[in-house]
């Protein structure tokens, strides 16, 4: 039921990894960075209030937008696209040495800097230079610290943000590489199978077509050759022609039905796709019975296809539940399909041509369509049930 969720948060969200596509995208990635930014209240109010000349609250102001600006541009650009590691480290470095000389020059508000500096490391970094960067940072932090006014105050406000947060941050790049990985294992799944479906397609018209095409060209060869001196058997090879091409053609029909013909599993993750598109909590099974006949698994696929659209479509709904059930019954196994939804139900009592289509589908295999209201009194229930001899059913 994640589904639909993962889909809306997308839509406004790059996520983890994935680079802004618009302005959208960019200003809410931007968001979730600089949110943590509100942790910046004691040297913002240190350059507004505190006890400074102007020329050092101007030049206290300057620094802190650039450090800013430099921790912004380099976690908001290292989450969306993986930075070159020297650009990362002299990064790390510009904001270590400002942090320093912003905290010496003035005071001890400015120490919350190193916090920054912390994280932008564990973010950054892979895990055993972090290690090692985050207690150096923190270090630094406490030998400063030392030096200015209230330091057991300061240490205990600061050096567990710094710690935890440098090494929270590590784990969130840990997240952040698994989940570029994992897209692209998916996208380098998706291309093989893709490869072996062609691969598959050739084969199977190279079986198919092979013979019948070398066939016809020897008959019309040897067809060419008698027609000066036999005709009449050259009319039987040219008879042979048209009985071998007739039959080439109807292989070639049933192969692409074969291929154009929807099973219950392509379905049922079309379905899937479907509804979290649309904004739909879905609950749909990851795997479809096995064993299912070929006419009976068309039928429910279509079935399944033409329910879920008809959610998507017209229902307005905000919850949809799939479920495949076998059942047994005094006149033998079913298989029943039902599709389920909470939204506004049937617009009238007039079937419309998907249904109807549906129904002399399953016609044509015994089965039954039913439609009710959803459980619990709101929305729609469209229930199909074909008779199937499935071993969980027996």
């Amino acid at each position: 039921m994640s589904g639909a969720g993962e889909s809306g948060v997308e839509e406004a969200y790059a996520g983890p990894g994935r680079p802004p596509q618009d302005r959208r995208q960019f200003f809410v990635k931007l968001l979730w960075i600089g949110i943590w930014l509100a942790f910046m209240g004691a040297p913002v109010t240190d350059v507004v209030k505190g006890d400074h000349t102007a020329w050092a609250r101007a030049l206290g102001a300057l620094g802190l937008v650039v450090f800013v600006a430099a921790y912004l541009v380099l976690v908001f650009r290292h989450t969306s696209k993986a930075l070159a590691r020297t650009k990362v480290l002299a990064t790390i470095a510009f904001l270590g040495a400002l942090a320093v000389t912003l905290s010496l020059t003035l005071g001890t508000p400015w120490l919350v800097l190193f916090v920054y500096v912390a994280v932008s490391a564990g973010a950054t970094l892979p895990m055993r230079l972090a290690a090692r960067l985050i207690p150096l940072t923190t270090g630094v932090l406490v030998l400063i610290g030392l030096t200015g006014d209230h330091p057991r105050e300061v240490i205990t406000a600061l050096v567990f943000p710094a710690l935890l947060g440098g090494f929270a941050m590590t784990g969130v790049r840990q997240m952040i590489r698994t989940t570029i990985e994992l897209r692209e294992a998916r996208a380098t799944v998706a291309q093989l199978a893709a490869n072996e479906e062609r691969l598959r397609l050739a084969r199977d018209l190279h079986d198919l077509l092979g013979h019948s095409l070398s066939l016809i060209t020897l008959k019309s060869e040897l067809a060419g050759r008698m027609l000066p001196d036999h005709p009449d058997r050259a009319a039987a090879q040219i008879a042979d022609i048209e009985q071998v091409s007739r039959q080439a053609l109807v292989d070639v029909r049933d192969a692409v039905t074969g291929y154009r013909r929807p099973t219950l599993p392509g379905e049922l993750a079309g379905a899937r796709t479907a509804l979290a598109a649309a904004g739909i909590a879905a609950a749909v099974p990851a795997q479809a019975p096995e064993d299912v006949p070929g006419q009976q698994e068309e039928v429910l696929a279509w079935g399944l296809r033409e329910a879920v659209t008809n959610v998507v479509r017209h229902s307005g709904a905000r919850h949809c539940t799939v479920t495949l059930t076998p059942r047994q019954t005094l006149a033998g196994p079913l298989l029943e399909l039902c599709v389920a939804d909470d939204g506004r139900g049937p617009s009238g009592t007039r079937a419309g041509n998907g249904l109807s289509g549906i129904a002399e589908r399953l016609a044509a295999v015994d089965g039954t369509l039913s439609t009710d209201p959803a459980p619990g009194g709101k929305g729609f229930a469209l229930t199909l049930r074909v008779p199937v001899a499935l071993g969980s059913a027996e």
